[in-house]
């Protein structure tokens, strides 16, 4: 029997904070046929804020440190102001949004990460403790099957909790990866990582070097290399992880280019 489809968009914070982007994005989102979930980030509105109240942001391999002042930060930009105005947005295209952190119906629970050593130059290395950041545990995928069964679209911020009346800040393309995961015993899931590049580059200084398609063995070379680095890091880790899980595709694209045809698909 032939599952039914759905597609998983994760849209990161660069193109929430461009106009342009966004609204074609949701425009684009908005003509998808079916079942569908957008997944997206907010770091540099979070940023932002923090900044207006005098709160520094650190970051580590492209991760965000996350203290008490910072989660309070999170917590307002991504279950709040990001994520609702993206709800009333989606209304506005007749899309009936539902925003989610993971606390909500419980459907996605984390655990804190604890400290980790990352390694520095000249073979060194620190131990990073990430804070109020929490790794998944679990997602609900039949929660989010009786929504999607119901018409419901789902607008999922990267926020979850422990289970113990914590909310942990989650990296927003884990959270991308772990629903379309999820999702796989239910439909054939496509994942849509889209940010503002056309896709994967080799040369970060130009735009059209996009690298068509992934292995994991070109991931660990490219690593090696230092051709991938940053945040690009954990996005591709997660999709690696979201094929091994048996997702049908992952692509990482323009978010002006959601309908799959460009971009570096990870295999």
């Amino acid at each position: 029997m032939t599952k039914e489809k759905v597609v998983v968009i994760k849209v990161g914070g660069a193109v929430v904070e461009d106009e342009t982007q966004l609204s074609q994005l949701l425009q684009d989102f908005s003509a998808i046929e079916g079942k569908k979930v957008l997944v997206h980030g907010g770091g540099r509105r979070a940023t932002q804020v923090a900044a207006r109240l005098g709160i520094e942001s650190k970051m580590v391999g492209g991760r965000r440190i996350t203290d008490g002042e910072m989660l309070d930060v999170v917590t307002m930009v991504y279950g709040g102001l990001v994520n609702k105005n993206l709800v009333a947005r989606l209304q506005a295209h007749h899309v009936n949004a539902l925003g989610l952190t993971g606390a909500d119906m419980n459907v996605i629970r984390s655990h804190r990460r604890p400290p980790v050593a990352v390694k520095g130059d000249a073979g060194t290395s620190q131990t990073i403790d990430y804070g109020y950041v929490g790794d998944v545990d679990t997602v609900d995928g039949q929660q989010l099957f009786q929504l999607l069964e119901q018409g419901i679209i789902p607008v999922m911020a990267p926020l979850t909790h422990d289970g113990e009346g914590h909310i942990l800040n989650t990296n927003a393309d884990t959270i991308a990866s772990e629903t379309a995961k999820a999702l796989a015993s239910y439909y054939e899931v496509t994942l849509v990582f889209c940010f503002e590049k056309k896709g994967v580059l080799s040369n970060p200084d130009d735009d059209n070097s996009v690298i068509p398609v992934i292995t994991q063995a070109d991931f660990d070379r490219y690593r090696a290399d230092g051709t991938i680095s940053g945040g690009m890091i954990p996005k591709i880790e997660n999709a690696l992880a979201a094929i091994r899980a048996g997702v049908r595709q992952v692509i990482i694209t323009l978010a002006t280019a959601i309908d799959g045809k460009s971009g570096t698909h990870i295999q």
